[in-house]
């Protein structure tokens, strides 16, 4: 969070953060992931750690949630720990931000590619580049399997 903190909304810098999910702690599920997101204006921060042990995840202006379709603002950003911070800002290009469903949650999007993707059941997830953030592929493969994964919001 230190490092993260001068990218977050000045507003939010000083807040104190609470752990709402945790993969280890909670059920393996996007559902439970959903219920316990926080509230529905408050900010989220979404921590995944790899099996190869890189460090990513995305911020939010609202919290992690099912949809029907894309929500979120321009202030949301994907983030790279490889091996120094990297931070992919909106690009403006598109207003994909945050997409959850049943089965899969998506940031970011464009031409049939996901910013970050992960499965239902937090087993698995995927990055590509995007053209809501143009950014890179946050882990060491497109395809890689979750090893921990935490949201942040506001307590």
């Amino acid at each position: 969070l230190p490092q993260l903190s001068p990218h977050l909304p000045p507003r939010l810098t000083k807040q104190p953060w609470q752990l709402l999910y945790c993969r280890g702690r909670d059920a393996c599920s996007l559902r439970t992931l959903y219920q316990r997101g926080g509230r529905p204006r408050s900010p989220a921060l979404l921590l995944v750690r790899d099996t190869e042990l890189q460090a990513f995840g995305a911020f939010s202006t609202s919290s992690i949630r099912y949809s029907e379709g894309f929500y979120g603002t321009g202030e949301t950003f994907l983030f790279s720990f490889s091996p120094q911070l990297k931070v992919f800002k909106w690009t403006g290009r598109n207003n994909f931000f945050l997409k959850g469903d049943r089965d899969l949650l998506m940031i970011g999007a464009g031409s049939g590619r996901f910013g970050l993707w992960l499965d239902g059941a937090l087993h698995r997830g995927g990055s590509l580049p995007c053209e809501t953030f143009d950014n890179e592929t946050l882990s060491a493969r497109d395809l890689f399997h979750i090893h921990s994964l935490e949201v942040w919001g506001l307590a």
